[in-house]
């Protein structure tokens, strides 16, 4: 209540706390060395000589992370493709929460305790909670319906491609395989390991695929844990060991690109002709099959084409060679449905052909692989016609461009990767290439 003193009226001031509220990556160590890949983002609370930490349920990589502004840079995402948008709008909103908490208890002229801080904020936002808390029982829910409603949700907000839906139908098919009944509370760590095995031993599924298909679930409990949908985050500390090698690169070196090119086609496989054509313009360009598909003649520009590719969403610039050209020219008086540049069929099609015109070609290079299943090392080898597929013309412009000796940024210009770890391992085959053919000089 207001004191009247002369012809003012007074009227207490509330409690001013003072507080700090930052947001930073969690300092983590392995082996003496700071983690800097996928790193937890915390809020720290400071007030009255306390300290509070909250999870927020995010994480992102050091070089994508702000420090100066307490927020991930923009354009960048996480491993579970959340948009530095998204994760910065929850940061502001954790960020407006604590600061209308404070200024409750300032209104109520109290100074709060740690623990009220954290209880008010938890009733907010109880997934952020940091204290422990006793298992509550599930509310009953279909845990596949569950999944489709975030299929739905996640599909909707990210936009997601064919390939992307069908990639969860299938951890569907997988999950209805492996258990019937299945909840949320049984993905504890005993839950996800058996998981695993199933992969593991009945799919006999690389560790590779196993690490693809585990990080697909925990994407799907992260979304219905911050629903509300259940209480259990044991899969967010859950980090099996699981062996792997890199990936091998298949591609066409220089002398097998002509050997295909210039192959002569047998009468009776004259459809293997249009599937050459699109591969190798795939292979003069740096397209992927899904942009080769989707070309149309309002793309070409003269000497070069403009193409927002189907994946990314990135705005290119190519520019045409006299390989590419010749292949446009080719088909410049052809009519194709859509208006389409080039008679592409479908990928899956267009792969079976292609190993069989390689096949023929002679493209029989044994390629030996290494894998693990669980601590079982694998190493099978096969001739390169049979690991021949659409995304191997891509693979074959990077490392033929590298070797060439043009600038692994002029490439990424040209084929849309936003950063150099993506191109290195091209870059290493380049390098070896360059390597080989500088010993032809011995033999002169």
């Amino acid at each position: 209540m207001g004191v009247i003193l002369g012809a003012e009226i007074y009227t207490p001031k509330s409690m001013n706390i003072k507080r700090n509220i930052i947001f930073t990556l969690e300092s983590r160590k392995k082996d003496g060395v700071l983690i800097v890949e996928n790193v937890p983002i915390r809020m720290r609370v400071n007030f009255a000589s306390e300290r509070i930490e909250f999870t927020t349920g995010y994480r992102i990589d050091a070089a994508k992370w702000d420090a100066d502004k307490q927020r991930v840079k923009n354009g960048c995402s996480n491993k579970l493709k959340q948009s530095a948008s998204e994760i910065n709008a929850s940061l502001l909103e954790y960020y407006t929460e604590i600061q209308s908490i404070f200024k409750r208890f300032e209104v109520e002229d109290v100074m709060p305790t740690p623990k009220q801080i954290k209880e008010a904020f938890n009733a907010l936002h109880k997934p952020v909670s940091e204290e422990p808390k006793p298992k509550k029982e599930a509310l009953p829910c279909d845990f596949f319906q569950v999944f489709d409603d975030f299929v739905e949700d996640c599909g909707r907000q990210n936009n997601w491609t064919d390939s992307t839906f069908e990639k969860f139908a299938a951890v569907k098919n997988h999950l209805t395989n492996f258990r019937e009944g299945l909840t949320f509370e049984f993905f504890d760590e005993r839950g996800l390991n058996d998981y695993v095995g199933y992969l593991r031993d009945v799919k006999e599924m690389r560790n590779t695929t196993i690490g693809k298909q585990l990080s697909f679930l925990k994407w799907f409990l992260r979304w219905a844990f911050k629903k509300g949908v259940h209480q259990n985050n044991a899969y967010d500390s859950y980090k099996p060991k699981l062996k792997s090698t890199q990936k091998k690169i298949i591609f066409l070196t220089w002398d097998e690109l002509n050997r295909l090119r210039e192959f002569k086609i047998p009468s009776n496989k004259q459809a293997l002709e249009r599937v050459r054509d699109v591969f190798l313009f795939q292979c003069f360009t740096g397209l992927r099959y899904s942009d080769v598909f989707n070309l149309r003649r309002s793309d070409i520009k003269g000497d070069h084409i403009e193409v927002t590719t189907v994946k990314t969403s990135d705005s290119l610039i190519i520019e045409l060679n006299n390989h590419s050209k010749a292949i446009l020219d080719k088909y410049k008086d052809v009519a194709f449905e859509d208006d389409k540049v080039l008679p592409v069929i479908t990928n899956q099609k267009m792969n079976d052909y292609l190993k069989e015109l390689a096949e023929l070609a002679g493209i029989d290079e044994p390629v030996r692989q290494t894998y693990y299943r669980g601590n079982e090392r694998i190493d099978e080898v096969t001739p390169k016609y049979a690991l021949l597929g659409t995304h191997a013309g891509r693979r074959t412009f990077i490392c033929n461009a590298l070797a060439l000796g043009i600038p692994p940024q002029v490439v990424m210009k040209w084929t849309g990767h936003s950063d150099y770890k993506a191109m290195k391992p091209y870059i290493d085959i380049a390098d070896d290439i360059k390597a080989n053919a500088m010993s032809k000089f011995n033999q002169l």
